[in-house]
Protein backbone atom coordinates (compact mmCIF):
# COMPACT_ATOMS: atom_id res chain seq x y z
CA UNK A 1 0.00 0.00 0.00
CA UNK A 2 1.14 3.65 -0.48
CA UNK A 3 2.28 5.80 2.19
CA UNK A 4 0.18 8.20 4.01
CA UNK A 5 -1.13 11.26 2.01
CA UNK A 6 0.92 14.48 2.07
CA UNK A 7 -1.54 17.35 2.25
CA UNK A 8 0.85 20.19 2.75
CA UNK A 9 3.02 18.92 -0.28
CA UNK A 10 -0.10 18.41 -2.12
CA UNK A 11 -1.23 22.27 -1.54
CA UNK A 12 2.16 23.75 -2.15
CA UNK A 13 1.99 21.75 -5.76
CA UNK A 14 -0.76 22.90 -6.75
CA UNK A 15 -0.07 26.66 -5.50
CA UNK A 16 2.78 26.02 -8.10
CA UNK A 17 0.65 24.77 -10.79
CA UNK A 18 -1.75 27.27 -10.59
CA UNK A 19 1.22 29.85 -11.24
CA UNK A 20 2.44 27.62 -13.60
CA UNK A 21 -0.37 28.42 -15.90
CA UNK A 22 -0.12 32.05 -15.83
CA UNK A 23 -2.92 32.59 -12.94
CA UNK A 24 -3.01 34.54 -9.49
CA UNK A 25 -3.19 31.86 -6.64
CA UNK A 26 -3.80 34.76 -4.43
CA UNK A 27 -7.08 36.00 -6.02
CA UNK A 28 -10.15 35.30 -4.46
CA UNK A 29 -11.47 32.57 -6.73
CA UNK A 30 -8.48 30.37 -6.32
CA UNK A 31 -7.02 31.20 -2.05
CA UNK A 32 -9.33 28.43 -1.22
CA UNK A 33 -8.38 26.11 -4.47
CA UNK A 34 -5.34 24.11 -3.34
CA UNK A 35 -7.06 22.89 -0.51
CA UNK A 36 -10.06 21.80 -2.42
CA UNK A 37 -7.89 19.84 -4.32
CA UNK A 38 -6.53 18.32 -1.51
CA UNK A 39 -9.42 17.29 -0.50
CA UNK A 40 -10.35 16.46 -3.46
CA UNK A 41 -7.04 14.20 -4.11
CA UNK A 42 -7.50 12.63 -0.71
CA UNK A 43 -11.21 10.75 -2.37
CA UNK A 44 -9.82 10.03 -5.43
CA UNK A 45 -6.93 8.31 -4.47
CA UNK A 46 -8.36 6.68 -1.20
CA UNK A 47 -8.02 3.06 -3.36
CA UNK A 48 -3.89 3.48 -2.38
CA UNK A 49 -4.65 2.80 1.08
CA UNK A 50 -6.67 0.27 0.69
CA UNK A 51 -5.93 -3.45 2.09
CA UNK A 52 -7.35 -5.67 -0.38
CA UNK A 53 -6.99 -8.96 0.40
CA UNK A 54 -8.41 -7.86 3.78
CA UNK A 55 -11.30 -6.09 1.91
CA UNK A 56 -12.57 -9.12 0.68
CA UNK A 57 -11.36 -11.58 3.21
CA UNK A 58 -13.53 -10.76 5.68
CA UNK A 59 -16.70 -11.42 3.58
CA UNK A 60 -15.38 -14.73 1.93
CA UNK A 61 -17.17 -17.90 3.44
CA UNK A 62 -17.28 -21.61 2.50
CA UNK A 63 -20.13 -23.02 1.11
CA UNK A 64 -22.04 -26.01 0.16
CA UNK A 65 -22.55 -27.19 -3.19
CA UNK A 66 -26.23 -26.38 -2.99
CA UNK A 67 -25.65 -22.36 -1.62
CA UNK A 68 -22.65 -22.06 -4.55
CA UNK A 69 -25.07 -21.40 -7.89
CA UNK A 70 -23.69 -21.66 -10.97
CA UNK A 71 -22.56 -17.98 -12.09
CA UNK A 72 -23.13 -14.81 -10.13
CA UNK A 73 -23.27 -11.55 -11.61
CA UNK A 74 -23.45 -7.60 -10.07
CA UNK A 75 -24.35 -5.41 -12.94
CA UNK A 76 -23.88 -1.81 -13.40
CA UNK A 77 -21.72 -1.12 -10.58
CA UNK A 78 -20.70 2.50 -11.13
CA UNK A 79 -17.33 4.03 -10.56
CA UNK A 80 -15.10 6.62 -11.26
CA UNK A 81 -11.35 6.43 -11.74
CA UNK A 82 -8.66 8.93 -12.48
CA UNK A 83 -6.26 7.96 -15.95
CA UNK A 84 -2.96 7.83 -14.79
CA UNK A 85 -1.63 9.94 -18.01
CA UNK A 86 -3.45 13.16 -17.71
CA UNK A 87 -4.71 12.97 -13.73
CA UNK A 88 -7.95 12.89 -15.85
CA UNK A 89 -11.36 11.62 -14.81
CA UNK A 90 -13.14 8.72 -15.89
CA UNK A 91 -16.31 6.90 -15.35
CA UNK A 92 -18.41 4.46 -15.82
CA UNK A 93 -20.03 1.26 -15.11
CA UNK A 94 -18.42 -2.45 -14.27
CA UNK A 95 -20.39 -5.69 -14.45
CA UNK A 96 -18.53 -8.20 -12.63
CA UNK A 97 -19.19 -12.24 -13.11
CA UNK A 98 -17.81 -15.14 -10.93
CA UNK A 99 -18.24 -18.75 -10.87
CA UNK A 100 -17.72 -19.67 -7.36
CA UNK A 101 -15.10 -22.77 -6.55
CA UNK A 102 -15.84 -23.54 -2.81
CA UNK A 103 -16.33 -19.73 -1.07
CA UNK A 104 -18.66 -17.23 -1.87
CA UNK A 105 -18.37 -13.81 -1.21
CA UNK A 106 -20.72 -11.01 0.34
CA UNK A 107 -21.92 -9.39 -2.44
CA UNK A 108 -21.48 -5.80 -1.06
CA UNK A 109 -18.10 -6.39 -1.32
CA UNK A 110 -17.75 -6.61 -5.27
CA UNK A 111 -18.85 -3.08 -5.23
CA UNK A 112 -16.49 -2.15 -2.54
CA UNK A 113 -13.49 -3.94 -4.27
CA UNK A 114 -14.42 -1.83 -7.85
CA UNK A 115 -14.11 1.59 -5.95
CA UNK A 116 -11.12 0.36 -4.04
CA UNK A 117 -9.08 -0.35 -7.40
CA UNK A 118 -10.39 2.56 -8.90
CA UNK A 119 -9.05 4.85 -6.50
CA UNK A 120 -5.94 5.50 -7.31
CA UNK A 121 -4.17 6.57 -10.73
CA UNK A 122 -5.31 3.83 -13.12
CA UNK A 123 -6.17 2.21 -16.56
CA UNK A 124 -9.04 1.04 -17.60
CA UNK A 125 -7.45 -2.65 -18.99
CA UNK A 126 -5.40 -2.69 -15.49
CA UNK A 127 -8.13 -1.93 -13.53
CA UNK A 128 -10.35 -4.84 -14.89
CA UNK A 129 -7.53 -7.42 -15.23
CA UNK A 130 -6.91 -6.27 -10.73
CA UNK A 131 -10.38 -6.83 -10.28
CA UNK A 132 -10.24 -10.09 -12.21
CA UNK A 133 -7.51 -10.99 -10.15
CA UNK A 134 -8.80 -10.05 -6.62
CA UNK A 135 -11.31 -12.21 -7.22
CA UNK A 136 -9.72 -15.34 -8.64
CA UNK A 137 -7.27 -14.90 -5.74
CA UNK A 138 -9.28 -13.78 -2.66
CA UNK A 139 -12.40 -15.91 -3.46
CA UNK A 140 -10.74 -18.88 -5.31
CA UNK A 141 -13.22 -18.27 -8.14
CA UNK A 142 -13.62 -20.73 -10.61
CA UNK A 143 -13.95 -18.22 -13.46
CA UNK A 144 -14.08 -14.01 -13.26
CA UNK A 145 -15.09 -11.84 -16.08
CA UNK A 146 -14.92 -8.03 -15.49
CA UNK A 147 -16.80 -5.81 -17.99
CA UNK A 148 -15.85 -2.12 -17.97
CA UNK A 149 -17.48 0.72 -19.79
CA UNK A 150 -16.20 4.16 -19.63
CA UNK A 151 -16.00 7.80 -20.36
CA UNK A 152 -12.52 9.16 -20.12
CA UNK A 153 -12.17 12.97 -19.43
CA UNK A 154 -8.90 12.79 -21.58
CA UNK A 155 -10.76 11.67 -24.84
CA UNK A 156 -13.49 13.84 -24.02
CA UNK A 157 -12.09 17.05 -22.66
CA UNK A 158 -9.00 17.48 -24.84
CA UNK A 159 -7.23 15.90 -27.55
CA UNK A 160 -9.87 14.24 -29.68
CA UNK A 161 -12.68 15.86 -28.09
CA UNK A 162 -14.94 12.76 -28.44
CA UNK A 163 -17.64 14.33 -26.16
CA UNK A 164 -19.80 10.47 -27.03
CA UNK A 165 -17.31 7.98 -26.93
CA UNK A 166 -16.99 5.27 -24.23
CA UNK A 167 -14.97 2.31 -23.96
CA UNK A 168 -15.18 -1.13 -23.30
CA UNK A 169 -12.53 -3.31 -21.80
CA UNK A 170 -12.64 -7.24 -20.81
CA UNK A 171 -10.60 -9.41 -18.62
CA UNK A 172 -11.30 -13.13 -18.17
CA UNK A 173 -9.62 -16.16 -16.00
CA UNK A 174 -10.33 -19.73 -15.45
CA UNK A 175 -13.64 -20.80 -17.15
CA UNK A 176 -14.85 -17.50 -18.09
CA UNK A 177 -12.12 -16.94 -20.09
CA UNK A 178 -13.04 -20.11 -22.35
CA UNK A 179 -15.03 -19.02 -25.43
CA UNK A 180 -18.32 -20.37 -24.56
CA UNK A 181 -18.09 -19.45 -20.84
CA UNK A 182 -17.28 -15.68 -21.62
CA UNK A 183 -20.17 -15.40 -24.58
CA UNK A 184 -22.79 -16.70 -22.27
CA UNK A 185 -21.75 -14.45 -19.16
CA UNK A 186 -21.24 -11.37 -21.84
CA UNK A 187 -24.83 -11.75 -23.07
CA UNK A 188 -26.46 -12.06 -20.05
CA UNK A 189 -24.51 -8.97 -18.76
CA UNK A 190 -25.59 -7.10 -21.41
CA UNK A 191 -29.29 -8.35 -22.08
CA UNK A 192 -30.47 -8.15 -18.22
CA UNK A 193 -31.66 -11.85 -18.45
CA UNK A 194 -31.38 -14.06 -16.29
CA UNK A 195 -29.95 -17.54 -16.90
CA UNK A 196 -33.48 -19.29 -17.46
CA UNK A 197 -34.77 -16.66 -20.09
CA UNK A 198 -31.09 -16.21 -21.31
CA UNK A 199 -31.62 -19.96 -22.09
CA UNK A 200 -35.39 -19.70 -23.28
CA UNK A 201 -33.97 -16.74 -25.54
CA UNK A 202 -31.37 -18.65 -27.60
CA UNK A 203 -33.63 -21.23 -27.82
CA UNK A 204 -36.04 -18.99 -29.25
CA UNK A 205 -33.48 -17.34 -31.90
CA UNK A 206 -31.92 -20.98 -32.69
CA UNK A 207 -36.02 -22.29 -33.72
CA UNK A 208 -36.02 -18.47 -35.47
CA UNK A 209 -32.86 -18.86 -37.28
CA UNK A 210 -33.91 -22.94 -38.35
CA UNK A 211 -37.14 -21.61 -39.96
CA UNK A 212 -35.61 -18.38 -41.75
CA UNK A 213 -32.92 -20.98 -43.25
CA UNK A 214 -35.69 -23.21 -44.42
CA UNK A 215 -37.48 -20.43 -45.82
CA UNK A 216 -34.27 -19.50 -47.74
CA UNK A 217 -33.64 -23.34 -49.13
Amino acid sequence: MATDFDRPRLEAAVLEILKAIGDDPSRAGLADTPRRVADAYEEFFAGLRVDVPALLGGSVVAASEGELGELVIVRDIEFRSVCEHHLLPFLGVAHVAYVPGTQIVGLGKIPGLVDALASRPQLQERLGEEIADALSSGVGAAGVLVVLDAVHGCVTSRGARQTHSSTVTIASRGVLADAAGRAEAIALIGSGQTPSTYASAVATADVAGAVAGAGRS
